[in-house]
């Protein structure tokens, strides 16, 4: 009877621990499979942030191969989401981790948005200047054929074109005169009469010359070939290596004071001392300052 019991309790004892052996293998595959799937969500989440990463890096590469030079902001940034794209491949999945990195992608999708919003910008305002650019030349182009066709119209104006300031003359007179007691000036023709030679130009009109005092030279050459007045000589340097430089010999230099627009300019050379001049055909040249010949004249004194 007592062997019984003792069997039964020892059945009992056997049934119990077989039940906590099944409940603890049951709750330990349990536990097992909710850490699997936790991994498994972990692993699949740090997928998705790498995704987005490689997303944000790829917007970069096309806009920095698409712009014609590196935009550092542009370069900066895509580095910096490489880096970030090698911290999560590296790291131990967990929670608070991946969601650090949601956060910072979240941050870096808007800074995306504003960096390709401000490049798209700066395309736009290069391509506008290129098509300024690109007018502007067109009408340098046009211009210089405008000018072109002006120096094959007009070969007297050719140096007026290329220097652009140069001045010209009009209504260029020469005559023998004399000077009566009461200062009045009369025209003569005949050589013993005439004291002095009045020369009278108009210089033209020209917007773009410098304003200021100028200078040309007479050159009043007698019947004899003798260059009458002061005889002085005027020279310029040439302009480039190699050229020859100028000179002349003028009988008086005829300053005046120039302001864009026509002037009439007056001067006189007296006879040589107390000698009449000489009868004949007299030559008078003017020239400007850089001894270009502007206008000849001639008289005759019998």
């Amino acid at each position: 009877m007592t062997d019984t019991k003792s069997n039964n309790g020892l059945k009992v004892i056997a049934g119990l621990l077989a039940a906590a052996l099944i409940a603890t293998v049951f709750y330990t595959v349990s536990l097992y499979n909710d850490k699997k799937e936790t991994t498994a969500k972990l692993v699949s989440e740090k997928n998705l942030v790498i995704e987005d990463l490689n997303n944000l890096k790829s917007d970069y590469d096309r806009a920095i191969s698409e712009s014609e030079s590196a935009n550092a902001q542009l370069v900066d940034a895509r580095n910096k989401i490489s880096a970030y794209i090698d911290s999560v491949k590296t790291m131990k999945a967990d929670i608070s981790a991946l969601s650090r990195y949601r956060r910072q992608v979240r941050q870096l999708t808007k800074e995306r948005e504003y960096l390709l919003a401000q490049n798209d910008s700066l395309r736009s305002s290069n391509a506008l200047l290129a098509m300024e650019v690109d007018s502007t030349k067109v009408a340098l182009e046009e211009q210089s054929m405008f000018t072109d066709s002006l120096l094959v119209q007009n070969t007297q104006l050719a140096k007026v074109v290329e220097t652009g300031s140069a001045l010209g003359l009009s209504k260029f007179t020469v005559e023998a005169v004399k000077e009566r007691n009461s200062g009045k000036l009369v025209t003569v023709n005949n050589n013993r009469r005439a004291d002095k030679i009045r020369i009278c130009y108009t210089v033209l009109a020209n917007r773009i010359a410098k304003p200021g005092a100028k200078q040309f030279y007479i050159q009043v050459t007698d019947p004899s070939g003798q260059i009458l007045g002061e005889r002085a000589v005027a020279a310029i340097q040439p302009e480039e290596e190699g050229q020859e430089g100028n000179s002349i010999t003028y009988s008086k230099a005829s300053s005046f004071y120039y302001e864009n627009t026509a002037l009439d300019v007056c001067d006189f050379l007296n006879k040589p001392g107390e000698a009449d001049f000489a009868e004949g055909s007299y030559n008078v040249v003017v020239f400007d300052e850089k001894l270009r010949e502007l206008g000849s004249a001639q008289f005759e004194l019998k």
